[in-house]
């Protein structure tokens, strides 16, 4: 007994306590950090509030600190009991990894050609769509709005056209999910095409990545033959949570305006041809009639926090734009839940969470290339007669005369008197349990949901005089719907075998499916002469009545891929990529390519 309390005695005289904070630059506690001594297995974690106290050997000289996107810092004990320790964010270490297909890699380790935008490099201002976030900011990538309406279809060209038949616009990944390009946006008589990318709030995207070349983009297949864009969505980080928020407003109005007769002028012009009518005494701007100074307004708020185990983001945003023409608006509201668990005492188990929530609502009107110049509201407007009113003297109604052409149309009456609403819904739901295998090999697997559900509601009131609808009035509703799935299983293997040989392997199996549907019903003959907006249903006698639906056959795409890339040296790169998919429109016998 005297024996054993000896030694007892003589290992606690060989053992002191060390105690400490952890804290980041901007002096925030940083929780759950790794403390450990140097040359031993021996550690602690720091608590909420960056502290910890460690027991360590009286020959100590060292403490290892740690922590997850933090440069990492070797502390001198040596005559100390205390110590205070503030961590450098590991932004350069973050510089150098590029995301790609499936995963991500070294910089030096890239054969493709790959264009990496972060968060702070994006274009400042109010915006309202992510694409508009990298136009101007990547070599080879042309971004293009086609019309200025709000939340209408983009144009975006990686290093230009590249498909004959299949559409020129990229691949979208967003947070590892391939967008079909798909919408449930159902197409009215005011329908310009929408934005793929208009369900997501731009104050939620950390960096967008574009695969540009086939070294890049091999690894999707054929999908990817028109580039690949990758959108990474913020996540929370470490630390005791922090709230941001931002409101921005602007304005916009036509920049340049064509140069078209005033009244004086058009007056003048018939004098000089010799011509005797088309002069209506009046002057009038009906360019300035229809277009206004828009404003749009943008409102985030964004928390997140969390522990190096457990790491969570919500953010809610909403954006009210309006068109510069008159009645053209887009509303959208989005939430979004970012979330990351590590599990197990050696952290090998983790978890994502990830769940968008969007709703937009637009108000449309003719106003794209494929309608004609009839239909066009800004091509009205150039084309009216200056010298004819717009609006009938002594009341507030437009004008509407078959006189003044039987090819014009009072654009201020389009305005008035077409109604185009259209509504989406959508929501992205994911979940991916990852477990690495050894500290180099790494499984994961991502089952997502895209669903979206589209509304249209569209009135044509009877004193338009074109359309096919003078004296008649026509009514439609429409609704459409999308669901996507996704099951992708990755293996990915990384390893520095020597310090000259550099080894990355990815192995994956994805399963996609595409279930697109919509219908709508249509009526002519609604005699009233003022149609209240989503309450036509039942008025007059619908004497003409369409229906109409559409199912696409659910498409299935089954997926086998590879890729290897070596690096000998930091001088010799190699890339090798397979990929083999199978698709249910091709036959039996023939849908493996």
């Amino acid at each position: 007994m005297v024996f054993m309390c000896l030694s007892y005695l003589q290992t606690m005289a060989q053992q002191r306590t060390i105690t400490g904070t952890v804290m980041s630059k901007e002096g925030t506690p940083l929780s759950d950090a790794s403390v450990t001594v140097v040359g031993q297995k021996t550690g602690v974690r720091t608590s909420s509030d960056g502290t910890f106290s460690i027991n360590v050997p009286s020959t100590a000289k060292q403490l290892a600190i740690s922590y997850v996107g933090s440069q990492s810092q070797n502390v001198t004990i040596v005559n100390s009991s205390k110590v205070a320790v503030v961590l450098e964010t590991n932004s350069q270490a973050l510089e150098n990894v590029v995301v790609i297909g499936y995963g991500s890699v070294r910089k030096k380790d890239l054969t493709g050609a790959v264009s990496s935008v972060q968060a702070k490099d994006f274009n400042k201002g109010t915006y309202t769509n992510p694409d508009q976030l990298i136009q101007g900011k990547a070599a080879g990538v042309l971004v293009i709005n086609n019309t200025g309406q709000p939340g209408s279809s983009t144009t975006i060209r990686i290093r230009g056209s590249s498909s004959i038949r299949s559409g020129n616009n990229p691949l979208f990944v967003v947070d590892g999910i391939p967008l079909s390009g798909g919408s449930a946006r159902v197409g009215g008589q005011g329908d310009n095409g929408s934005n793929p990318l208009t369900f997501m709030n731009p104050n939620d995207i950390a960096s967008i990545d574009i695969l540009k070349d086939a070294s890049a983009t091999a690894i999707f297949g054929s999908r990817g033959a028109n580039g690949v864009v990758l959108i990474t969505t913020k996540r929370g980080k470490s630390g005791v949570p922090q709230i941001s928020a931002s409101a921005s407003t602007g304005i916009s109005n036509v920049m340049k305006k064509l140069k078209v007769l005033s009244g004086d002028e058009y007056r003048k012009a018939l004098k000089d041809y010799g011509l005797t009518s088309g002069d209506f005494g009046n002057s009038v701007d009906a360019f300035d009639a229809i277009t206004r100074t828009a404003n749009t307004q943008n409102y985030n708020v964004a928390v997140g926090g969390g522990t190096e185990t457990g790491r969570y983001r919500i953010s809610a945003g909403y954006l009210d734009q309006q068109g510069i023409i008159e009645t053209t608006d887009l509303k959208k509201m989005t939430a979004n839940f970012t979330s990351n668990f590590k599990f197990l005492e050696s952290k090998k188990l983790a978890l994502d969470i990830n769940i968008l929530v969007t709703q937009t609502d637009e108000n449309v009107i003719f106003n794209n290339s494929f309608v004609g110049f009839t239909g066009n509201v800004i091509a009205q407007a150039l084309q009216w007669n200056p010298t004819h009113l717009l609006i009938k003297p002594g009341t507030d109604s437009a004008w509407i005369d078959p006189a003044v052409g039987s090819t014009t149309v009072n654009p201020l009456a389009q305005l008035r008197y077409f109604k185009d609403k259209q509504k989406v819904n959508t929501i992205i739901a994911s979940i991916s349990p990852s477990y690495k295998i050894t500290n180099d090999l790494e499984y994961k697997l991502i089952y997502s949901v895209d669903r979206r559900t589209g509304v249209l509601r569209e009135e044509i009131n009877r004193l338009l005089n074109n359309q096919g609808v003078e004296n008649r009035g026509a009514a439609t509703i429409g609704n459409g719907e999308i669901t996507n799935t996704q099951v992708t299983n990755t293996l990915n293997y990384t390893k520095q075998i020597t310090s000259a040989f550099n080894l990355n392997v990815t192995l994956g199996h994805e399963f996609l499916k595409f279930d697109n549907r919509s219908n709508s019903e249509s009526a002519l003959d609604f005699p009233n002469v003022g149609l209240h907006y989503y309450d036509f249903i039942g008025y007059g006698t619908q004497t003409s009545l369409g229906v109409g639906s559409f199912a696409s056959p659910t498409e299935e795409l089954q997926s086998f891929f590879g890729r290897a890339i070596i690096n000998y040296k930091d001088k010799y790169l190699v890339t090798g990529t397979f990929r083999a998919d199978g698709s249910t429109k091709f036959g039996k016998n023939h849908r493996y390519g």
